[in-house]
């Protein structure tokens, strides 16, 4: 039997936050399940998960790695899993609460409801609606995807947002062996390959909240991948066209 919504969030040194965001998930009308990817995390956030294993068994998994190799591989990993185990929609999120849990359900609607393939949870799709982040981020943010619809033509308003639904038809006609980046370029790559594929997206609003608890993990080795990568990625697409691995 087809198991239904797979949530993923990777983690590195969540303690603060991670075992709140299992119970609100957990608490949902919706049934969801729930994928923990921990990169090793030193403040034993994978051992909170494993103590709350005890209460949700059949809804709670994690997966741990040897340290911290990348946000992609982490989500790549989680793809993995829920092809693998037969999921019909896979989510990503953040465990710091800047995406709120409860909007999981308008990203599900919008692919479950609406018909749409993807659903992306947007900053910018009603304005500019984040709360707690300095002036100077946010410009960055909103202008990073500016800087991108401009190379890229993708008609994604927040091309860089990691809160998101897909249709596992997504993710199948993905091969993720051409999915070269790690951190925030990441985000934008499977936008662009999704859009490049020919699936039907569409932007759901949210409110992102910074978050109030841990440490964040942007650097500026991040923001220089998704520079430069969105460069590399446009012009590979040019000279070598995506197809979809399977027929779906």
């Amino acid at each position: 039997m087809r198991k239904n919504k797979l949530v993923i969030i990777p983690t590195y040194n969540e303690l603060e936050n991670i075992s709140v965001m299992i119970h609100e998930i957990m608490g949902l009308e919706d049934d969801f399940e729930l994928l923990i990817i921990d990169d090793n995390s030193p403040d034993g956030t994978a051992d909170i998960v494993k103590n709350l294993q005890k209460t949700f068994p059949e809804k709670l998994h994690l997966l741990q790695r040897s340290g911290k190799l990348g946000l992609g591989t982490a989500y790549i990993e989680g793809f993995k899993y829920a092809i693998t185990n037969d999921y019909e929609y896979v989510f990503e999120m953040d465990a710091d609460f800047s995406h709120n849990p409860h909007d999981l359900i308008r990203l599900f609607e919008a692919c479950e409801v609406q018909g749409f393939d993807m659903a992306i949870g947007s900053r910018y799709i009603t304005g500019v609606n984040v709360v707690n982040w300095p002036m100077g981020r946010v410009l960055m943010s909103f202008f990073a995807s500016k800087y991108v619809q401009f190379i890229t033509g993708l008609p994604i308003k927040d091309t860089t947002a990691g809160f998101k639904c897909y249709h596992t038809r997504v993710l199948k006609a993905m091969d993720f062996t051409k999915i070269k980046f790690i951190g925030y370029a990441f985000q934008i790559e499977m936008k662009f390959t999704a859009w490049k594929l020919g699936f039907k997206i569409i932007e759901v609003p949210i409110i992102f909240t910074d978050r109030t608890r841990g440490t964040s993990k942007m650097t500026s080795g991040i923001f220089k991948e998704a520079i430069f990568g969105v460069l590399y990625m446009k012009l590979k697409s040019i000279f070598k066209p995506l197809k979809p691995v399977n027929q779906i």
